[in-house]
């Protein structure tokens, strides 16, 4: 594919943008470590909300919602859109927690939670185990994506392109720290939603596919369109459906949506100015997360059916594409292939922006927990700022360089994302519990992380796995859906065990944490004052808040899928349930507010 004038042209103003926010903001991200990773803690919910969003949307997003879509149709899609549940739960009950405990990173709460030595190895190990670890493979999921783009779009090999990709993104990381990369993230999810819609508008019209119309009622496509399983296919609902609303959203740990907040949403959360520009951002994001982004993919990757109906159909089109990278997941930047030149220059440069935009928030984010929680902690404790401003950048340097590594050795988004949901299955329920329960300790947290890592290598990488829940070739002992349900479960009563087997912390300990955070309900009791016992608890209200934010958010993303495919009935119907439901959360908010 040959790139015209106006598409280099494009493609390098956003790279120079970016790199000149990196120069600008440098200056002011090197005074100190709060700078470089926090910029000040004065940041605006709204500028938050986009950079949150923004880092959620990056090259290997499409890519993976092409491949839910071609392999499961549109339901597959609760895979994710079940984390609205732990996104807005974050949003009504923990944002405000977050912003209260004033941590520096959120490894930074164990010490503030726990005590003793055990706390101090918490937060070094599980620093190193998130932000090195898992880190490399998310970020290496993103480098995939970009590799793949750049094998099917320009005919790159793959060092070619993460040479390129890394270089620029690494950087502008070093230069700009949080605040350059919280700055870009605005400019950069504008660029990336117009190529968005845009290439979605012009593949729709494509004389093969014919249009909306056409597209929706194509045989390859027919069976693909429900937003919900059929109720008669037993397996596809459990698996699709029932476990990511029943099991997934409050057990699994997964970058972006954890359970209780964490992560670069919790490090965004901190960041702000105060409890409510937390909550707001937080907010924000997830109604556009979930309800704005992903139909362009979802029409997209439908189109993709009919141009490129399987694999072997892609490897024809574009036989340069290595076997180890061939997936379903190509089908997304094999119709990119087909747009005009200036969209295609948008396109990619949008596509650029998403992998800056998120690799960026990646480096700075486990960056962050290499310096605070393991250098400062345990190498170096009377590191000075400028000291430590340059281990950050350092360790940004070799993150990218790490995670490219990796990325050149794997080949499916998809598996990615179900490995490191494994990993985390079981420790949800512990962070969502740990605010609001004292006899939570850190032995139960080290005990599910453990517990967790362990199951997930013995279901996923022994032959243990496809023994007990099947594989291609042979039926196993339970359904392959049981996957996750079991993990959880064998997790849980470990950590639970673990917590009843070990000491409390120490009662110093817990009052203190108690007096800073305030979280207040019966999990607490003990050690409340009688005034703060009779202080109406906020919880209920939180959780009224999440249902009728979940109704706004599910109604809105659903009636525009209803729009799109002509069921106006049912369009109307949903739209008018996200009016009712915005109101009545306007109203449940207000109430909300008076306690903040």
């Amino acid at each position: 594919m040959t790139l015209s004038s106006l598409d280099y042209a494009i493609i390098i103003f956003v790279f120079v943008l970016v790199l000149g926010v990196g120069v600008w903001v440098s200056r002011q991200s090197g005074k100190n470590s709060t700078e470089f990773f926090l910029s000040g803690r004065n940041m605006p919910w709204w500028l938050l909300g986009f950079s949150m969003v923004a880092t959620t949307f990056s090259t290997d997003t499409p890519n993976l919602v092409t491949d839910i879509v071609r392999v499961n149709g549109v339901a597959g899609n609760w895979a994710w859109w079940a984390f609205l549940l732990t996104g807005l739960l974050t949003v009504f009950v923990y944002a405000r927690l977050w912003r209260k405990s004033n941590v520096a990173t959120d490894m930074e709460f164990y010490e503030l939670r726990y005590g003793g030595k055990a706390a101090d190895f918490l937060r070094w190990f599980r620093a190193l185990y998130l932000g090195v670890a898992f880190n490399l493979l998310a970020m290496a999921g993103v480098t995939l994506a970009a590799i793949k783009i750049g094998q099917i779009m320009l005919g790159l090999p793959p060092l070619t392109t993460v040479a390129i990709a890394g270089s620029i993104t690494v950087v502008f990381s070093m230069l700009g720290g949080f605040r350059g990369v919280v700055y870009t993230d605005f400019f950069l999810f504008l660029i990336a939603m117009v190529g968005a819609f845009g290439a979605a508008i012009y593949l729709i019209d494509l004389p093969e596919v014919g249009g909306l119309a056409d597209l929706l009622t194509h045989p390859n496509v027919a069976d693909k369109l429900a937003m919900v399983p059929d109720l008669e296919q037993t397996d596809a609902l459990i698996a699709i459906l029932i476990i990511p609303l029943a099991v997934q959203w409050w057990s699994a740990w997964y970058p972006g949506s954890e359970p209780g907040g964490g992560g670069y949403i919790a490090q965004r959360m901190l960041a702000a100015k105060d409890e409510k520009h937390a909550v707001g951002a937080t907010f924000f994001f997830n109604v556009m997360h979930i309800a704005v982004r992903p139909w362009p993919w979802i029409l997209v990757a439908l189109a993709s059916l009919i141009l490129y109906p399987d694999l072997a159909s892609i490897q024809e089109a574009f036989p340069s594409v290595t076997a180890d990278k061939l997936g379903h997941d190509l089908a997304y930047p094999a119709m990119l292939t087909k747009l005009p030149s200036g969209l295609l220059g948008l396109v990619l440069a949008s596509l650029g922006a998403a992998y800056m935009s998120t690799l960026s928030t990646h480096l700075n984010w486990g960056s962050s927990y290499i310096v605070n929680d393991f250098y400062r902690q345990k190498i170096k404790p009377q590191a000075g700022e400028k000291e430590l401003v340059r281990v950050g950048r350092i360790s940004t340097f070799l993150l990218m360089v790490f995670s490219a590594w990796i990325a050149l050795n794997m080949q499916n988004a998809k598996e990615l994302f179900d490995l490191i949901l494994m990993f985390g299955a079981g420790t949800g329920l512990i962070f969502i519990l740990r605010w609001f329960w004292w006899r939570i300790n850190a032995w139960s947290e080290l005990s599910a992380m453990f517990a967790s890592g362990i199951i997930s290598l013995l279901i996923k990488k022994t032959s243990l796995g496809p023994m007990l829940f099947g594989s291609a070739e042979a039926a196993g002992l339970f359904p392959a859906w049981a996957e996750l349900p079991v993990a959880v479960l064998i997790t849980s009563l470990i950590w639970i065990a673990v917590t009843f087997l070990t000491p409390p912390e120490k009662e110093a300990v817990l009052q203190k944490f108690n007096d800073k955070i305030q979280a207040g309900g019966p999990g607490w009791k003990r050690f409340q004052s009688s005034e703060e016992q009779t202080t109406a608890w906020v919880v209920p209200r939180g959780l009224l808040a999440v249902l009728l934010g979940s109704v706004l958010v599910y109604s809105t993303l659903f009636a525009v899928g209803n729009w799109l495919y002509g069921v106006y009935p049912w369009a109307i119907g949903l739209s008018f349930l996200a009016l009712i439901s915005a109101y009545l959360l306007n109203k449940q908010w207000s109430k909300l507010k008076e306690v903040f």
